[in-house]
């Protein structure tokens, strides 16, 4: 045998056990067993084990994801149709626009033709009223002068008609 000198031994607690391996295994092998017995004792006395509890509650949360999946899915298909019957709309209400837009642009042109018209019929209205009050002064500063007239009768007929006249 070795002899290890005193002060090593305190000092160097792990090489004393280690040069024990088999019975350092046997204490370790003795721990789990008492272990493992004491877990199985625990669990036949309470009556239920948590390893189905846990395998139906995991069962659970993947059907409720499944399930929030799939209502996902749904909500969003709905959300794309919302949306798309939305840009349809707005496709229509542009377009009456666009048709309101033209409508109204040759409305506008109308009402400027119109106004122009209007205008040149007052212009024309003026242009008489000043023509015919230019004409009236004239005749009330020149006064007709008397013309001879003969007055000669028509001849009639016995009933007092006129003859009927004979082309040419």
């Amino acid at each position: 045998m070795v002899n290890i000198p005193a002060a090593e031994t305190r000092t160097n607690g792990v090489a004393r056990i280690g040069s024990q391996p088999i019975a350092l295994a046997a204490v370790v092998l003795v721990l789990i067993v008492v272990s493992a017995g004491s877990i199985a004792l625990w669990r036949a006395s309470t009556g239920t084990s948590p390893e189905p509890d846990r395998v139906v509650a995991a069962r659970q949360a993947q059907a409720r994801a499944a399930l929030a999946s799939e209502q996902l899915v749904e909500k969003t298909k709905a959300l794309e149709s919302s949306q798309q019957d939305s840009i349809d709309q707005l496709q229509v209400v542009q377009d009456q626009l666009q048709t309101v837009k033209r409508l109204l642009a040759a409305q506008q042109a109308d009402t400027k033709r119109l106004s122009d018209q209007v205008g040149e019929l007052t212009g024309a209205i003026d242009g008489l009223r000043q023509s015919f009050a230019s004409a009236r002064s004239a005749e009330v500063s020149n006064p007709p002068s008397p013309r001879k007239t003969s007055f000669r009768p028509r001849p009639r007929t016995a009933r007092g008609r006129k003859p009927a006249r004979t082309p040419g």
